[in-house]
């Protein structure tokens, strides 16, 4: 479901539960500014209660202000328990040449980029057709590392509808004929942001996976990019960067892992305002709630 007024636009999902629709907006809505807000959400609340749903679930892309949380508190919105996308990340700066990214990145980090390009990683963009080969890898790095995938086929479009457009890029990284990693790039409004990325468990040694990051910011770059969002961060991070800049965070699960790897490309790291519901149906809410709740215990 797609909303766009003089005020700005939104895209909003409708997820079915077993309670009825929820209407999802992540990373949204887009506005001229925030105070934008009170203007559009009109025309939001009117096309959710016209689909059926009984909540509306915003995760602006806001930094995490006073002002941010008291815009939304006033439109009747209120803090979720959870976020769906993460709330925190790492923004790199595209400003000034390579050589001021490299700096700005840690020695390790900058010392693995030039390490996989002295060993022979090879670098080339692949097309619509290679989406199988990039999922392989993402099912490889997702039964690794644990965490859940979409069908094939979600890529596929999500991929279609962006690189048609010239908004997409898929980086993949080769070498001796076998493709070792690979992300999926998105583009929007000056800012390219790695969504998707999988990497083979042989090979890592050639470090694959810097190369393809350090492929996909001078893409970004050259499609006029002017920051490169690294995506999900441990939310702890976001509340306080200095306290795990150089942490040791070996043997922690979920989003740590990925934390080590992305803090070292030299970025500021950014704590989003999370996500906020608006109820259009109190019983409804209610027992999604619970349900919800119940959900996460049992997962443990």
């Amino acid at each position: 479901m797609r909303c766009a007024s003089a005020e700005g636009m939104v895209q909003a999902l409708l997820r079915p539960t077993p309670f009825g629709k929820l209407a999802y907006v992540p990373r949204g809505p887009a506005l001229a500014d925030g105070a934008a807000l009170s203007s559009f959400l009109p025309l939001l609340h009117r096309a959710c209660r016209q689909a059926g749903a009984f909540m509306l679930k915003l995760e602006p892309p806001w930094p995490d202000a006073p002002e941010a949380v008291a815009s939304l508190r006033a439109q009747g919105f209120r803090r979720a328990r959870r976020s769906i996308q993460p709330s925190a990340t790492v923004l790199v700066d595209l400003s000034g040449s390579e050589e001021d990214w490299l700096r700005r990145m840690h020695p390790k980090t900058r010392y693995n980029i030039r390490l996989a390009l002295r060993r022979g990683v090879q670098i080339r963009h692949g097309t619509l057709d290679d989406v199988p080969a990039f999922y392989a890898l993402l099912e490889e790095t997702a039964q690794r590392d644990g965490f859940g995938i979409h069908p094939l086929d979600y890529y596929k479009q999500a991929f279609s509808l962006f690189w048609s457009n010239g908004m997409a890029a898929l980086v993949m990284a080769e070498h001796a004929g076998k493709t070792l990693a690979a992300a999926m790039i998105f583009l929007f409004a000056g800012v390219a942001s790695y969504f998707y990325g999988g990497s083979a468990s042989t090979g890592r040694d050639l470090m694959p996976s810097y190369a393809v990051q350090w492929a996909a910011m001078l893409w970004a770059k050259q499609q006029g990019a002017h920051l490169y969002d690294l995506w999900g961060i441990p939310d702890e991070v976001g509340q306080n960067p200095e306290a795990y800049m150089k942490a040791d965070c070996s043997g922690k699960g979920g989003l740590w892992g990925v934390w080590r790897f992305k803090r070292g490309f030299g970025g500021r790291v950014l704590r989003l305002v999370g996500s906020w519901d608006y109820v259009y149906r109190p019983a409804g809410y209610l027992a999604y709630m619970l349900y919800d709740r119940f959900r996460v215990a049992k997962r443990g």
